[in-house]
């Protein structure tokens, strides 16, 4: 990490939960000009691939010159962006959040980036039923892009890891029998909440609806117990309010139901935002982590 961007950081970083949006658009600005200059040679993209009916049903499909051998058949990860459940795109810029399917096109794999509906229009659990969709729509063209459909990671942050772990916690959207080979939640929103330090507390209600009753049942973290994939938690230092908690209670519910609890990091320095932002920035320390835990995951059945 340059000289500037840890200043820009650590002067952000306590004050993160204060005006999320201004510093998101700081940080997202900052490092969109440090992405500008890592090309990826040979890279192609396959731009908004429908996955369904609905125009934000789409993603974009990033593949190395590797994958566009004849007979690649390479480990594919999915990544879901955040957005607060009312706002997000999977492009926000040229740079982000297509740094992070980049990334791990960079390292040997399929990447992924997936847009999904928004609420208030497609309230829960739209989102997860959206991935189900997405999931779906690549393990079926999984040859034809050069990847494996049994090696299959989603990756989710904010918003859209409450999405992933929805999917493979839920009973009600969660397939019978896995078809993922394993999750990475970042900074996700685990548990439902509009507390008056919840920023996001709109998105909330937009998504979950007025009704609190229901926000313990329809927490992914309610259901943490049900999950049978292979998982990776990842926190900021500075985050929005509370969801390094649900993070830590996540991992105890999995671990108490589980006798393990899931691999889990903590990215000192870095906020909300640049815990995504930064990813194939030339700061790995993260990323590999990440692609230490996609590779040792076990294929899941056909």
């Amino acid at each position: 990490m340059s000289t500037d961007l840890q200043a820009l950081l650590r002067a952000i970083g306590p004050r993160w939960a204060t005006d999320i949006n201004s510093h998101r658009d700081q940080v997202v600005r900052a490092y969109s000009a440090v992405l500008a200059d890592r090309p990826l040679p040979g890279l192609a993209i396959q731009r908004d691939q429908a996955y369904g009916e609905h125009p934000r049903q789409r993603l974009d499909v990033y593949q190395s010159h590797e994958a566009q051998q004849p007979g690649a058949c390479l480990p594919i990860m999915m990544f879901v962006h955040g957005g607060a459940f009312l706002r997000g795109q999977m492009n926000p810029t040229e740079q982000v959040y297509g740094n992070v399917p980049r990334f791990f096109a960079r390292h040997g794999f399929i990447g992924i980036n997936v847009e999904y509906r928004l609420a208030p229009e497609a309230p829960f659990p739209a989102g997860a039923q959206d991935l189900a969709l997405a999931v779906d729509w690549v393990r079926a063209h999984a040859t034809s892009f050069g990847g494996d459909a049994r090696r299959l990671v989603l990756v989710g942050h904010s918003a859209g890891g409450a999405h992933v772990a929805s999917y493979v916690c839920d009973p009600r959207v969660q397939p019978v029998q896995p078809k993922v080979a394993g999750v990475v939640l970042i900074s996700a929103r685990l548990r439902a909440d509009v507390r008056p330090d919840n920023p996001n507390a709109a998105g909330v209600r937009a998504y979950f609806g007025e009704d609190e009753a229901r926000y313990e049942p329809d927490s992914a973290v309610t259901h943490a117990a049900r999950l049978n994939v292979p998982a990776l938690v990842a926190v900021a230092e500075y985050e929005n309010p509370w969801l390094d908690v649900y993070a830590a209670e996540f991992c105890h519910r999995v671990g108490l139901a589980q006798g393990r609890a899931p691999r889990s990091i903590w990215l000192p320095v870095h906020n909300h935002t640049s815990i995504v932002a930064h990813i194939d920035s030339g700061d790995d320390a993260f990323g590999e982590q990440l692609l230490d835990f996609s590779r040792g995951l076990a294929p899941c059945p056909s």
